[in-house]
């Protein structure tokens, strides 16, 4: 069974967030360049197999897309030509960056730390690969 991998896609940089190998336990992972991502998982497919990529879907209240939409569906199509054989699920991303800082003030993670922009990323790709496990559970049961 290969891994589950999960992006917090921005303009500038994406977090990146992984499951173990029995895809139970999502972990924060890296924050990448945007510019660098499809190198970045690129490299890390070579070293690991995955069978999923979770792309979080910025959503408004009322469902509409909103934020980066455009960039994010241009990266999945490029994804999808260049990494054919790893199918591509949408996860709804609302609130995980609030959530992200939520569980890093309760973590005890210092003011300083908390304001790198970076950590909120890669903790809130985490927060959508958990969901997505979460979700992914409940419909087996």
């Amino acid at each position: 069974m290969g891994r589950i991998i999960a992006i917090d896609y921005g303009t500038k940089r994406t977090g990146v967030a992984v499951t173990d190998p029995d895809q139970m336990i999502a972990s924060p992972m890296e924050t990448v360049p945007t510019h660098e991502l499809m190198q970045f998982l690129q490299d890390y497919f070579e070293k690991e197999p995955v069978d999923l990529l979770v792309v979080g879907k910025p959503l408004q209240m009322d469902h509409s897309a909103s934020g980066p939409m455009k960039q994010i569906r241009y990266f999945v199509g490029a994804f999808k030509k260049r990494f054919r054989n790893i199918p591509v699920k949408w996860m709804d991303e609302r609130f995980t960056s609030s959530m992200a800082m939520e569980a890093m003030i309760e973590g005890g993670v210092k003011k300083s730390d908390r304001r790198v922009k970076a950590n909120v990323d890669r903790i809130s790709a985490s927060l959508i690969l958990q969901s997505f496990l979460v979700q992914k559970n409940n419909m087996k049961a």
